[in-house]
């Protein structure tokens, strides 16, 4: 029978599982690395359990948030939906295609480099610089999109052929910007396009780099609008996350350990958040990105990133 004070130990690791879905549903999807988030959290908040379980719950805790994707966008990606027509079920079916191929690159890499890259690159001196390396990177390409649009708008005879003949000059300088992108739609993104923005998602493996935002800077790279470069990059999450979850459960399982019903109440109550918090998130990112730029994303990620170096290096 357990004591008074059991359950209120019980209580305050539920309590912190609760502030890593918070963390995990907010930065998965924002391009700020939900992974070096989450170390550092656990540098200040640690969960009381063993070392297995938080490396697996650092990971499966994603499934929370992917939930989030697969019931936000379910009617686009179902290919089976009474409401398509013959045409937009085999549009799904090309979409699911060009997700599961632009997965290989970063598998190939990621899967052997695994447990190297938990050992060798998870300290928070890595973290800080992949934060300072890609928010720089953010603020560059922004900068240059700007400068593009203001380029194309002073001399119209040098904008490309696949634009219309007027770019939406009362809008904001984000959405000329995007109205400028090569691709301005999910159904516009070709092979090429989607295979390479799955090579660059496989930057993500270093922590701190950040999934999304490693997705999102390549798809603008390789001329996506900025929905068109999240909402690919969402969509690439599903097999990612679904498969770097199974990896760990296994990984899990085969050095011998179970779950101990403390440690289901904290891996379920943070999946649980962290749906709840992503789906909050994906809506907000989604309406963002239509009228702002990524620039905010990479000032924070500076200024996290110096924060970071200057605490480790005093502690």
């Amino acid at each position: 029978m357990s004591t008074m004070g059991d359950r209120a130990v019980e209580w305050i690791e539920i309590l912190k599982a609760v502030l890593f879905g918070i963390v995990e549903g907010i930065t998965e999807w924002l391009p700020v690395s939900s992974t070096g988030h989450m170390l550092l959290l656990n540098q200040f908040v640690t969960l009381d359990v063993s070392r297995d379980f938080w490396d697996m719950f650092l990971v499966v805790i994603q499934l929370g948030a992917i939930l989030a994707v697969c019931v936000l966008f379910f009617e686009k990606l179902n290919p089976f939906s009474r409401k398509k027509d013959d045409a937009a079920r085999r549009a799904t079916w090309s979409l699911w295609a060009k997700v599961v191929v632009a997965c290989v690159p970063a598998a190939a890499v990621g899967i052997p480099l695994d447990d190297w890259m938990e050992e060798h690159l998870g300290s928070p001196y890595v973290i800080a610089c992949a934060l300072i390396v890609y928010g720089v990177a953010f603020i560059l390409i922004e900068r240059s999109r700007e400068r593009r649009v203001a380029r194309l708008e002073a001399r119209p005879t040098e904008r490309p052929r696949h634009l219309a003949a007027q770019v939406n000059v009362g809008g904001t300088t984000t959405e000329r910007a995007d109205e400028l992108a090569r691709v301005t739609s999910i159904e516009d993104l070709d092979w090429p396009t989607a295979i390479g923005i799955g090579i660059f998602q496989i930057l993500s493996i270093v922590p701190g780099t950040s999934r999304s935002g490693s997705t999102i800077i390549g798809g603008l790279l390789l001329g996506c609008s900025r929905s068109v470069a999240a909402e690919f990059t969402f969509f690439l999450a599903i097999p990612v996350m679904f498969g770097a979850s199974a990896l760990r459960l296994v990984k899990f399982f085969l050095k011998g350990n179970t779950f101990a019903l403390a440690e289901w109440q904290i891996l379920g109550v943070g999946c649980a958040v962290a749906f709840v918090v992503s789906l909050l998130s994906i809506r907000f990112l989604m309406g963002f990105v239509r009228k702002h730029d990524f620039k905010p994303f990479g000032w924070y990620r500076i200024v996290l990133g110096i924060v970071v170096l200057v605490y480790f290096l005093l502690a």
